[in-house]
């Protein structure tokens, strides 16, 4: 074995926690649990430990990561923020998938989150769906952003009608979405696109690839790369 292999096995020990067993083998079969997929912090709280998971790649030890540090070093205070797992519905994961320290995930029971194989939330970021929320392949999610796909609370007009009805959010592959971005329902982004900082998504952008900011959201820039 490799030295690089060996330090990556050292790693994923040294990461092993009870919650982590708990977590496998309350989502997973028996023959899935042992291989342990998903690797979770002690600083992960879970407030709702049910709803459904499905992995649909080839399952290898600690390929799902979740309350760990992915990028700020010092940036943010990893010794006091928790992550939060709330979730009844079902988490559909396409491949790895690390998720940051003080993330939130809110699944509802009939709310489904896809995450595309190689996905990355560096830290506090919210997730809450309570329809359907994708996320493509490759996409990094900085710092306190967030996904939401519902307004909560129900808007009725003089007929007593709902206006604001839950609407599912779309993202393509290789999207880089910067520090604070907030993503809402409705929203439908194309591949190899990069959201600002601080910017607010609320529609459909999906036919333009490029760089958008702003609120209202804005397209400043065609034909663009980004690298990790």
């Amino acid at each position: 074995m490799h030295q690089s292999s060996i330090l990556k096995v050292i790693k994923l020990v040294q990461r092993l926690t009870l919650k982590s067993i708990v977590f496998n083998f309350k989502y997973l079969p028996f023959k899935d649990a042992i291989k342990l997929p998903f690797i979770v912090s002690n600083k992960v709280v879970f407030l709702k430990l049910s709803g459904n998971i499905k992995i649909l790649s080839p399952i290898k030890t600690g390929m799902i990561q979740i309350g760990y540090d992915y990028g700020e070093g010092a940036l943010f205070d990893k010794k006091n923020n928790r992550s939060i797992w709330q979730v009844e519905g079902t988490i559909i994961f396409k491949g790895t998938a690390r998720i940051g320290y003080g993330s939130k995930i809110y699944v509802s029971k009939n709310g489904v989150l896809e995450l595309g194989d190689n996905f990355v939330i560096t830290s506090l970021t919210t997730i809450m769906a309570q329809k359907r929320i994708t996320f493509g392949d490759n996409c990094l999610v900085s710092w306190e952003c967030l996904f939401m796909d519902t307004d909560f609370h129900k808007i009725k007009d003089e007929n007593q009608n709902v206006i604001n009805p839950n609407k599912s959010i779309t993202i393509g592959n290789k999207v880089w979405f910067g520090c604070r971005s907030s993503i809402l329902k409705g929203t439908k982004i194309a591949s190899n696109s990069v959201i600002g900082a601080n910017s607010v998504v609320s529609k459909d952008i999906s036919n333009t690839p490029g760089v958008y900011v702003g609120n209202p959201i804005t397209l400043t820039k065609e034909k663009v790369t980004w690298e990790y």
